[in-house]
């Protein structure tokens, strides 16, 4: 019987392969025919839709079959990666398909002060070439609004108001509630401005850090006001906010905006759908507000970038930078190098540009990927730095292997600086009455000890070892540079600068964005920057991931409560949220980390998971 048993679930489980592999056969036909077939919507024209249901991102999070299976889409249906929006408005300029541009704020949650410039600079090239640019929110807020302004015409809901904070906020502290629960936390740290031990250490911040922080976030407010100023001359944008931040609101927020300049139009979304159908047309719904539309996704695929002519590498680190492999959203450092090692092997690459958008993380993580760059560099390729909104600590540790580095003037940059945390928990033991005792071979046997804690000696090695790191940081810089290590020092200690100051301090080379980054790169390479093309060194979802993304895309038009007040109301939320995932990676990551944590996350938050979702991946592996 056992023979019998086991001769059935073989062939139970051939059955079963069989099964799956015409299930995949089916739905891989389906998405060739349906990638294959010609999109209507755009032989026929109309308005390049941008309706945003989350934001804009260096590299979206892959996404995982768990979103699909619970019904909760993906990460990545509600995040626009950058470049594609861009190439997408730069194709839209010069097509007659494209009769305009209409953008709907409504669910958007932003993306970076530099990212949100660069997508400005493509709206107005879109202007340049004489077609409208139309902009609807029900609210804007900070990043909305640095888009908005680049638009011909800004409409209101008419219950809705422009509101914009300014960068800054406050940030959870644990020093006392560690003292309550008796919790130490051992720090080891290099840079009077490395504040990101400070949550656990003190209540409040450093004057140290309250001077860094409070210069960096007045240079970022005074370039989104200069960016919103030369976008739209006539929005009297400080006297609308001194008069928010005055304690006099105003009768009317809408009518207040008009008046300001900062709004042209109020109207719910049907009128503004009704102003853009009398630009492009109605479209086939024949419903109120409807009007022909090409959807970004559609637009997108239709305008690959071309292929020929030598290419140039990018390589893109977004979001923490991690030891080992990760998906794309994380930049694991075994995971790049991989990519970039077996890029350089196999395509035939003239030049580098290393596309960065994070605040840093793992040392080990950091200079694996450098590593990875610099066997670039010895293959004979120039290396071209291109830094997006955040490119700190080991993003900056990244981009030292470069021979010129790009970024733009609110790029959030520096954070030359090293720490190591290790928390103990004696104090905690002794509150419930209990203790830790052993032996040891020596006098580091079983150090870090996180029962009884540290001793003198541990804590001296440790120290050590982040002084070492920070020797070897600051001595990278210098020799990438070209200044004195004495001179790093001084303009390092952890010290966070926007990218005005950083090209100042000598800390990149001038401004632009990635295809500047690109043009730089073929230029060294002695290339025509016309004639070449990037190649970017990623991994690709496959054809299945792809094919539940596009079958599942959940996107609509209605966006729910997208107020400014109660955007006021999920703000705390979402700075908690931050709070204890800043704390969570802190604890859980290496003991030494490059990381600046006074830095704007580099991405935006993704959408919410359902319980649903939650109760998925509790079930699946």
């Amino acid at each position: 019987m056992r023979l019998v048993r086991a001769i059935w679930r073989f062939l139970m489980g051939v059955k079963d392969a069989l099964a799956l592999v015409l299930l995949l056969l089916f739905f891989g036909a389906i998405f060739l025919v349906l990638t294959a077939s010609p999109n209507p919507k755009i032989a026929n024209g109309g308005a390049l839709y941008l309706k945003f249901s989350g934001g804009i991102v260096e590299q979206p999070a892959e996404a995982q079959p768990v979103d699909f299976l619970s019904g909760a889409g993906p990460p990545a249906v509600g995040q626009t990666r950058l470049r594609d929006l861009i190439r997408a408005l730069e194709a839209a300029a010069d097509d007659d398909r494209v009769k305009a541009v209409a953008m709907d704020l409504d669910g958007f949650t932003g993306g970076g002060q530099a990212a949100m410039a660069d997508v400005g600079a493509a709206l107005d090239d879109v202007r340049a070439a004489h077609k409208r640019v139309l902009a609807y929110a029900g609210s804007y807020g900070d990043d909305a609004y640095q888009l908005a302004a680049h638009a011909d015409e800004v409409w209101l809901d008419p219950l809705g108001t422009v509101l914009p904070i300014g960068p800054g906020g406050s940030q959870l502290y644990y020093k006392g509630l560690m003292d309550k629960l008796g919790i130490e936390a051992k720090v080891y740290r290099v840079g009077a401005f490395k504040s990101a031990v400070e949550p656990f250490t003190r209540d409040d911040q450093s004057p140290e850090a309250r001077a860094a922080n409070q210069q960096l976030a007045d240079a970022l407010w005074r370039d989104w006001q200069a960016d919103v100023a030369k976008a739209r001359p006539k929005a009297q944008i400080a006297a609308y906010v001194n008069d928010l931040a005055g304690g006099k609101p105003p009768a009317d927020f809408a009518r207040a905006a008009v008046a300001s300049g900062l709004v042209d139009h109020i109207g719910d979304r049907v009128a503004f759908g009704q102003r853009v159908a009398a630009i492009v047309g109605p479209g086939d719904k024949r419903t109120a507000g409807d009007f022909k539309r090409i959807d970004l996704d559609a637009w997108t695929d239709a305008n690959e970038p071309p292929k020929r002519g030598p290419a140039i590498g990018v390589v893109t680190i977004a979001g923490d930078i991690v030891d080992g492999r990760s998906p794309p959203g994380t930049a694991g450092g075994d995971t790049i190098s991989e990519l970039l090692l077996k890029a350089l092997a196999e395509k035939n690459l003239k030049a580098l540009v290393v596309r960065i958008d994070s605040p840093g993380g793992s040392v080990s993580g950091s200079d694996r990927i450098r590593d990875a760059i610099l066997e670039a560099r010895r293959r004979g390729l120039p290396i071209v730095a291109s830094m997006g909104s955040v490119a700190a600590s080991g993003g900056y540790w990244v981009s030292t292997a470069s021979d010129y580095v790009l970024a733009e003037p609110s790029t959030i940059t520096g954070s030359i600086g090293v720490f190591g945390l290790l928390p103990t928990f004696k104090g905690s033991l002794a509150k419930l009455g209990m203790g830790a005792d052993g032996v040891r071979a020596t006098p580091l046997s079983g150090e870090p000890d996180p029962l009884q804690g540290t001793t003198p000696q541990v804590d001296a090695l440790m120290q050590a070892g982040v002084d070492q790191i920070y020797a070897r940081f600051t001595g990278l810089v210098a020799q990438a540079r070209h200044l004195p290590v004495a001179r790093v020092d001084e303009i390092a200690q952890g010290h966070v600068w926007e990218g005005s100051t950083a090209k100042t301090l000598g800390l990149i080379d001038g401004f632009g964005d990635l295809d500047d980054a690109i043009a730089e790169a073929a230029k060294r390479a002695h290339l025509d920057p016309e004639s070449v093309h990037p190649v970017y060194i990623e991994r690709e979802p496959s054809w299945a991931l792809r094919f539940l993304r596009d079958a599942m895309d959940q996107r609509s038009d209605s966006s729910g409560d997208s107020s400014a007040w109660s955007a006021l109301v999920t703000r705390p939320d979402a700075l908690l949220a931050r709070a204890l995932a800043d704390a969570r990676t802190v604890l859980s990551g290496p003991v030494m980390q490059v990381r600046c944590l006074s830095c704007p996350p580099s991405a935006p938050p993704a959408p919410a998971r359902t319980s649903m979702t939650r109760l998925a991946e509790a079930l699946l592996p």
